[in-house]
């Protein structure tokens, strides 16, 4: 059986390197924090599965999820693994917030030293072949 899977916009990342800054400025413990409002419903479900990030149009990367825990606020913290893993590229729509990712539909993650040729396409001609079920 496939983890459940999040995934979540980016927002103001150019690229991996950009957002892996981001989250190194959130690291703590030895894990990675990022805030939501409210506590996904399936939470349970998404403890071993992982918080995939979107940068201009495109799946890029995922960050392993360990769980979840709450700020002095009342807002969920959802506690990830440092660092990020890359994954081929996949066309996927800008959202608020988050949304769920079967792992049946999540990318896969890259090799070692092993290159996209997908990440290389203009967003915009990544998405008509994904339309068009060519890529």
């Amino acid at each position: 059986m496939h983890p459940l899977n999040l995934t979540k916009v980016a927002v103001g990342c150019a690229d991996a390197d950009t957002l892996l800054a981001r989250l190194a400025g959130r690291e703590a413990g030895g894990e990675t924090f990022i805030t939501t409002r409210y506590r996904p419903t399936r939470h349970g479900e998404l403890i071993g599965g992982s918080l995939y990030w979107i940068v201009k149009h495109q799946l890029i990367a995922r960050s392993p999820i360990l769980g979840f825990a709450e700020d002095e606020r009342g807002h969920c913290l959802i506690r990830l693994r440092p660092g990020l893993l890359l994954v081929r590229t996949r066309p996927k729509r800008a959202h608020q917030g988050w949304r769920y990712l079967p792992g049946s539909d999540a990318p896969l993650d890259l090799g070692e030293g092993e290159a996209d040729e997908l990440a290389a396409l203009p967003p915009q001609l990544a998405r008509a072949l994904a339309a068009l079920a060519l890529v």
